[in-house]
């Protein structure tokens, strides 16, 4: 199979390597959701034993798409990564449908997401409350100049933009083994460790666990970002498969020691009550100075995951337009810093306009909700190009065809039991309805292509 040159040239340098496209993905990964999700999903399912096979399971999920995106990924090391195996297998309908849902929903309510908790941290950091009035108005505010500032990092230079991800990277790893290892440490020979009962009455239900994987999800999301910004990743054949792979076993390890930590320190009907589990953790084991620590490292964590959300989505932009199924500007690259500078601008922008609209909770629903299913088309492209002729991956996905299956499956019973459960089915399918709102966008485009001879 030849590659199409759409899918190998890339008018953006290559300038990413090894480390820092890692650092790309664990950036982009680990953000406020290891330090503030566990509480809601103690919540759905309050036992130890569920608690930890539902971050298991997550973890599985993630690595049976990691290791599919790895073989596809040194096939097309190409600028937009999930939309180019979308477009070269499914063809340009679904593909558009991507980038539309990038576009309206998806890299906007990331932003919002991310940049949100942030703001919570450094306001409470300066040593104000963010729940109370004037400061829970003010967190929508820091939370758009903190988008508007990452964005400034990427626009100047991918360089400028991989530093930022590498010194956030290594200060919240360092910062979460900090809080592992104190917790297992001085917690575990303190308590015990409260890991008994392993599955309390009532604990676990098939519909819970659905819920609580979605929230998990959203942990985990960032395992396939490392993919947008291909384009521009050193020796891409040889690197991005180890990358993907690396990157999605470290954040797997980190995952599942912090649950184990926290459940060292705090039972688990103390960790359904804090919505800041981290913290709490931190101040049973050493005070207040531990509240403050976790305090900063949420927020330069956050800060992280949010400067690395800015330049890997930004790249789908550029992808999609340059592509010409967005208004063509879009695929600009700046002659000076060479970076997509009007997709950048127009994601900061969106990211701006939902943070001042919408919730944590609506934003980061949102925004698994309307990634999930296109995950799923590009784990699904691995099935495709197996049967096409020259087709030579550098690494082939173990397991095939059962890891690919079991990602496209696990997805549709996600979203199936988020349908079904009356809690979330009218968000859920509010999200499914505007992605599908893109489809008579794209004919009308695709009319006007073709009347300017496109």
């Amino acid at each position: 199979m030849t590659t199409p040159d759409f899918a190998r040239d890339s008018s953006l340098p290559r300038r990413l390597g090894w480390w820092s496209a890692v650092a790309v993905l664990v950036g982009s990964t680990i953000g406020s959701g290891i330090f503030r999700s566990p509480a809601g999903i103690a919540d759905k399912l309050p036992g130890p034993l569920p608690l930890l096979a539902i971050w298991l399971t997550g973890g599985i999920f993630a690595l049976c798409g990691a290791l599919t995106l790895a073989e596809v990924a040194g096939v097309f090391p190409r600028t937009g990564g999930v939309y180019v195996f979308i477009r070269e297998s499914w063809g340009r309908l679904p593909a558009f449908l991507f980038g539309w849902s990038e576009l309206v929903l998806i890299r906007a309510a990331a932003l919002g997401a991310i940049s949100t908790t942030f703001s919570e941290y450094f306001i409470r950091v300066l040593g104000y409350d963010p729940r109370v009035a004037p400061y829970s108005r003010y967190v929508h505010y820091v939370a758009a100049a903190a988008i508007l500032l990452t964005a400034t990092f990427n626009y100047v230079g991918i360089r400028w933009g991989s530093l930022v991800q590498n010194v956030t990277t290594l200060a919240k790893t360092g910062a979460l083994l900090i809080i592992i290892v104190l917790a297992l440490a001085i917690g575990l020979p303190q308590t015990g460790g409260h890991y008994t009962p392993a599955v309390p009455p009532g604990s676990f239900s098939i519909a819970s666990f659905g819920l609580a994987l979605v929230s998990v999800l959203w942990v985990y999301d960032g395992w396939a970002d490392v993919s947008f910004v291909a384009g521009e990743v050193k020796d891409p054949e040889r690197n991005l498969p180890r990358v993907l792979i690396a990157g999605t076993l470290i954040i797997i390890a980190l995952y599942l020691l912090a649950n184990l930590a926290y459940l060292a320190v705090l039972p688990v009907e103390e960790i359904r009550q804090s919505k800041l589990v981290a913290a709490d953790v931190a101040d049973k084991l050493v005070g207040a100075a531990g509240v403050a620590f976790v305090s900063v490292a949420v927020m330069i964590s956050t800060f992280g995951t949010l400067n690395g959300s800015v330049m890997t989505g930004s790249r789908v932009l550029f992808a999609v337009a340059e592509d010409g199924l967005l208004f063509k500007p879009i695929a600009t690259v700046h002659p000076k810093f060479q970076t997509p500078s009007v997709a950048i601008a127009l994601s900061a922008g969106l990211g701006v306009l939902f943070v001042l609209l919408g919730t944590f909770e609506q934003l980061a629903d949102t925004f698994v909700t309307a990634i999930v299913p296109f995950y799923a088309l590009a784990v699904g492209s691995v099935f495709i190009f197996r049967r096409r002729a020259g087709y030579n991956p550098s690494f082939r996905v173990p397991g095939y065809p059962v890891v690919p299956a079991l990602f496209i499956v696990a997805t549709i019973l996600l979203l199936g039991n988020a349908i079904i459960d009356p809690s979330s089915r009218v968000p859920t399918l509010a999200v499914l309805g505007v992605i599908l709102l893109g489809i008579p966008v794209f004919y009308v485009s695709k009319g006007r292509r073709a009347a300017d001879g496109r």
